[in-house]
């Protein structure tokens, strides 16, 4: 529960066998490394990019200033997270990292988010994250947010 914010992009396999495939560790830097660039084209930062749990199963959350507000149900055994908005219903997952959470979607479930928020916007800034989700297999992408 409560307020996290932006603090990068996030990246990660579902499973050893995919990572191992798409060449460990090294790739999944690399791949926050070119999101970076592309999430601060879309003006993604900590004053702009957050979310907050309640405890009464509703979020508040705004994506590059963009508001996404609703419902949300959280399965503490698989990290799996919905988010149910008016317009939109958004699955993914939410994993404890190193400085906070990770809130993660599969590579093609954040393409259709950032298409959507992009045309909200006017900016045409999706090759890298539509190259991502085509060329690796079994990777989430996301973000990584902090208290």
């Amino acid at each position: 529960y409560g307020t996290w914010k932006y603090d990068g992009p996030g990246c990660a396999f579902t499973s050893g066998s995919a990572l191992a495939k798409a060449g460990g560790e090294v790739v999944a830097t690399q791949i926050e490394q070119k999101l970076e660039s592309e999430y601060a084209k879309l003006g993604l930062k900590a004053s702009n990019t957050y979310i907050t749990f309640n405890e009464d199963g509703t979020f508040a959350s705004k994506i590059g200033g963009k508001s996404f507000n609703g419902n949300y149900t959280y399965d503490a055994q698989t990290g799996s997270v919905t988010l149910r908005g008016l317009l939109l219903s958004l699955n993914g997952y939410v994993t404890r990292n190193g400085s906070g959470i990770s809130v993660l979607f599969e590579s093609k479930k954040l393409l259709s988010l950032i298409q959507t928020l992009s045309a909200l916007s006017g900016n045409a800034t999706l090759g890298t994250i539509s190259d991502i989700s085509k060329n690796y297999d079994g990777v989430r992408l996301g973000f990584d947010m902090a208290k």
